[in-house]
């Protein structure tokens, strides 16, 4: 399996793999947190989704959430120094109980090294809301505009972003261009691109394939990106449809070289997309021609309405994982360059090729702590943690590509 081969090459090759890694990192600007949605087909094992404002917090085990107030004071202190108020600007989910657990976690944390925090969105409020989390914990929640009295009463050294800015905000981000943010307001999906994202990550495994002296093909995961995308037109589907075909005999060649035997399956994705928003498990061009209203409209819009515009057709990985018998994934959480925390995803109506990131999913225990594995001289974590680990680097050559300002951060 995949595991075994990769896992014994790491630990042959971990000195180089350390350095490599090190030397990769040297001058990067890394965001607080993200997060990593790994699939492990047994013939390969790669990340398939990374956020870089995750919103699972609550779901990671309580060992990891111990080590996890060490690891953000400990990147805090070392980026930005002693500090003493946090904006923790978030989501306009009024409603959704459990990202308010997430936010209440997120909180927690950076308490828990004497910070300030505050929480806020990024529009006008007559007065704070009360809002309740999953738990039953009560949050104040104030406006972040920068005329708005939680400026006034408590003026942020750092502004830590739970927003994933699918929409702009272009105004209020342009007036708090003082302040240091991280994660950056660049990096939100208001331009962020998947296909971006994995265009770096497949090229780092390239590097690191070459260091751990594996075969690349078992970390990678074929994506291809495609451009003018109308859901409405019969032509863009079809040229949609053709390269679907194209990429699954690509992979069927690819599978026939290594003696694979599962049938070729890919998805196609918003490029922009998050919340498992316009997300499609297809088995050929044939299946896209044949997408019905209710296919074509879930294709049609993302998170807050946006038109779909673009699109990545993306290598199908089977899961081999599993959790009280339903098919699961490992979700890595990450604070700056350290592994933080994880639990499993599991959906007990979802097949093992079927996208998890869906409503009825639920989370199981999966501690990083449980995965390191402890070798002298070299904090060497398991494949699943070394996906992580590559996926932060692109995503930090992601935020040199699009420029995104770490203002204050050293």
């Amino acid at each position: 399996m995949a595991r075994q081969t990769l896992h014994k090459q790491m630990l042959s090759n971990r000195d180089q793999i350390c350095e490599w890694f090190a030397d990769k990192a040297k001058g990067m600007s890394f965001p607080i947190y993200s997060s990593y949605d790994i699939r492990d087909a047994g013939y390969k094992i790669t990340n398939v989704d990374a956020n870089i404002f995750p919103a699972g917090f609550n779901n990671i085990c309580p060992v990891d959430k111990e080590t996890s107030a060490g690891l953000i004071t400990e990147f805090i202190k070392m980026h930005y120094g002693d500090i003493n108020n946090v904006l923790l600007v978030t989501e306009e989910h009024t409603n959704n109980a459990f990202y308010w657990e997430n936010v209440y976690t997120i909180k927690s944390l950076i308490e828990s090294s004497g910070i300030n925090v505050k929480i806020g969105i990024p529009r006008e409020l007559a007065e704070p809301l009360i809002v309740t989390s999953a738990t039953g914990r009560e949050l104040e929640v104030h406006s972040a505009l920068i005329d708005s009295p939680t400026f006034k009463v408590m003026k942020p050294d750092l502004i830590i972003s739970n927003n994933d800015f699918s929409e702009e905000y272009k105004d209020w981000s342009t007036s708090i261009m003082e302040f240091p943010m991280n994660p950056p307001h660049e990096l939100g999906w208001y331009q962020r691109k998947k296909s971006t994202y994995f265009k770096y990550y497949n090229q780092l495994v390239e590097d690191f394939s070459k260091i751990a002296e594996v075969d690349p093909f078992l970390l990678t995961v074929e994506t291809e990106l495609f451009e003018n995308f109308d859901i409405t037109d019969e032509a863009s589907r079809e040229q949609l449809a053709t390269k679907v075909d194209a990429m699954i005999e690509r992979l069927k060649s690819a599978y026939s070289k290594r003696g694979i035997s599962q049938e070729p399956f890919v998805f196609v994705k918003n490029n922009a997309g998050t919340y498992g928003l316009a997300v499609m498990r297809v088995g050929s061009g044939a299946e896209v021609r044949s997408w019905s209203y209710k296919s074509r409209k879930k294709m049609k819009a993302a998170k807050g309405g946006r038109v779909v515009e673009e699109v990545i057709i993306q290598e199908g990985i089977p899961s081999i994982v599993q959790a009280d018998g339903a098919t699961a994934e490992p979700c890595i959480y990450m604070i700056g360059e350290q592994l933080a925390g994880g639990f499993l995803r599991t959906h007990s109506e979802k097949n093992s090729t079927e996208s998890l990131n869906s409503p009825g999913a639920v989370y199981k225990r999966l501690c990083v702590s449980d995965l390191p594995v402890n070798v002298s001289g070299c904090p060497l974590e398991n494949v699943y943690g070394w996906s992580a680990k590559i996926g932060l680097l692109a995503i930090a050559l992601e935020a040199r590509e699009l420029k995104a300002q770490f203002k204050g951060y050293k």
